[in-house]
């Protein structure tokens, strides 16, 4: 039996979990309908009606997940519209009559006459906060369209930083937040209380491919989450939280809710589930990592912004702790080639020839200034493979 929570100020009855729109349609790019094979047609219209029937009616795609909204529009306006909460997403652009143009595409798309949720796709820097914020923005656009009763509430997606979430969120200007946060990285829970404070709906991002490819976790992490699946596991930690309102599943077919569907009927008993598990997690940790690096590697760490060729210090040593401590060494691979490919959605550089960069003078705050350079250079050895481009702004 799915369960929902208020979603913030818009007083949504959300899902605690959400269907993503990034992993069941045909293409990439916007193409013809035509041209989408009826099997994939199919498949995508099977596994929107399976999660109606499990609970999950948050449907949320985006303008740059390629034909997603197009084959969505084929099936949506055959399901009881009350019983919906659609949302999409478009990227802010310094020319808002591009911004309503890409809507107006979305809109006709999904083919519906509203759109529950429409994310500002993308607030990752403080110049694009700057620029959707601006008198005559996209923010401004998006509000008009609201007045035209297109749109009900207007929320922001991002891969920032967390204190550019954070006066994002106190702009007071949005209804929700889409970000990241789960167990394996939960730098952002200063922006989720910041969100509870505004009252603001929080979705979670891809809680199972970010939060460390769980679909297909190494078996060190599976026995230690059990008697949960990884999967599960990171679902209960997310959920145990109230703050946290629903977690997106990017299905690609009908029986990829089945594993997280698992989690609903344990949310009761998260309080006695979980602490054995969070302690085996930490103890293979320390034991891996050492204590001291553990509970200190962290600290006075420096932005990729203040770090010569902008390398992403603090990622690097996190994918590093994830593949010691945890065999993620998929995961942190995947992600590590994304540094220098991944724009503002994952910025910064590898460490690439990192003895030719002077790092004493961006390191004079870390507690492991000295072993550090010798860590990202390992790193380095152990993560890099063939360059990898982002498939979507996700």
């Amino acid at each position: 039996m799915m369960q929902y929570r208020r979603f913030g100020r818009t007083e949504l009855q959300m899902p605690v979990f959400s269907c993503g729109g990034m992993r069941y349609q045909y293409k990439w790019q916007d193409i013809s309908l035509r041209q989408v094979p009826s099997d994939n047609q199919l498949n995508l219209e099977n596994t929107i009606r399976h999660a109606i029937d499990v609970g999950i009616n948050h449907i949320e795609t985006a303008r740059g997940y390629g034909s997603s909204e197009l084959q969505l529009g084929q099936i949506l306006p055959k399901l009881p519209r009350e019983k919906l909460i659609i949302q999409t997403k478009i990227s802010p652009k310094s020319d808002v009559r591009e911004f309503r143009c890409q809507f107006n595409q979305s809109f006709q798309f999904l083919n519906l006459d509203y759109i529950d949720l429409l994310g500002i796709h993308g607030i990752n820097t403080l110049e694009l906060l700057e620029e959707t914020m601006r008198p005559g923005g996209c923010l401004d656009e998006a509000k008009k369209l609201q007045k035209q009763g297109k749109v009900r509430f207007i929320g922001f997606s991002t891969h920032a930083a967390t204190d550019t979430i954070i006066k994002t969120i106190e702009t007071n200007q949005f209804d929700y937040v889409n970000l990241h946060w789960y167990y394996i990285f939960q730098n952002n829970w200063p922006a989720i209380e910041a969100a509870h404070q505004h009252d603001m709906g929080v979705f979670i991002i891809s809680p199972s491919d970010k939060g460390g490819h769980l679909y297909n976790p190494p078996q060190k992490l599976v026995n230690l989450c059990s008697p949960l699946s990884p999967m599960v596991f990171n679902n209960l930690f997310s959920l145990s939280h109230p703050q946290v309102h629903t977690l997106s599943i990017g299905a690609a077919k009908p029986s990829d809710f089945d594993e997280h569907l698992k989690t609903v009927e344990l949310l009761e008993q998260a309080d006695q589930i979980l602490p054995p598990i969070l302690k085996k997690l930490e103890t293979e940790a320390i034991k891996s990592l050492g204590e001291e690096w553990y509970k200190t590697w962290h600290l006075g760490l420096p932005t990729y912004q203040e770090t010569p060729n902008k390398i992403n210090i603090p990622i690097i040593l996190w994918l590093r702790n994830l593949v010691l401590a945890y065999d993620m060494i998929e995961f942190a691979q995947a992600r590590y080639n994304l540094l220098g490919n991944g724009g503002d959605w994952f910025p910064g550089e590898q460490a690439k020839n990192i003895n030719k960069f002077a790092l004493k003078n961006c390191l004079a705050n870390s507690p492991h200034a000295e072993i550090i350079p010798d860590l990202l250079a390992n790193t380095h050895r152990l993560l890099q493979a063939k360059s990898v481009q982002r498939l979507s702004s996700s």
